[in-house]
């Protein structure tokens, strides 16, 4: 028996909800300028040697064809009062930008203030991958800044807790 005939499209999401991940929001630029970006809790690194890193985008993504496109990206780990900018970004809202805490600094890319940690990747690779496209991005600068990181597990955000609290 194929182990994959009893599997529903729930149970899969119910079994995946059960692993906890960080929260990342991804950004890139159009070739017009236009900021795009998406949240992903499916994020890891690949390699240290070339340093890489992984995040897919879904093909129904309103920003699906600018990441197709584009050769830069930026990862920003978000913390915990970053909870509402990381249900913005998973949302097909028109605009995530207005309003947000982001710095400009870079014409190519976008950074989340105050992130706990952003990178800024280069394409090393694109893989298209079911309902979506995998990125495989060489990076090239990292930033880090102490405190804590938001968490997604079981369809919701929370904080790390130390263990035994």
């Amino acid at each position: 028996m194929n182990r994959r005939e009893g599997l529903s499209v729930n149970g899969f999401k119910a079994a995946l909800a059960r692993f906890p991940s960080g929260v990342t929001i991804v950004t890139t630029r159009a070739a017009d300028g236009t900021p795009h970006g998406f949240t992903a809790s499916a994020f890891c690194s690949v390699s240290l040697d070339p340093p890489l890193v992984c995040v897919c985008v879904a093909h129904s993504a309103r920003c699906h064809p600018v990441f197709a496109q584009r050769d830069e990206f930026a990862v920003n780990f978000l913390r915990p009062e970053h909870a509402d900018l990381a249900m913005r970004f998973a949302s097909k809202e028109e605009d995530k930008f207005a309003g947000g805490p982001f710095r400009h600094d870079d014409p190519r890319l976008v950074f989340v203030e105050d992130a706990l940690a952003s990178l800024e990747c280069v394409v090393h690779s694109r893989y298209e991958v079911g309902d979506h496209t995998m990125l495989v991005g060489e990076v090239r600068r990292a930033e880090v800044a102490p405190g804590e990181p938001l968490v997604f597990y079981n369809r919701a955000f929370h904080r790390v807790a130390e263990p035994g609290s």
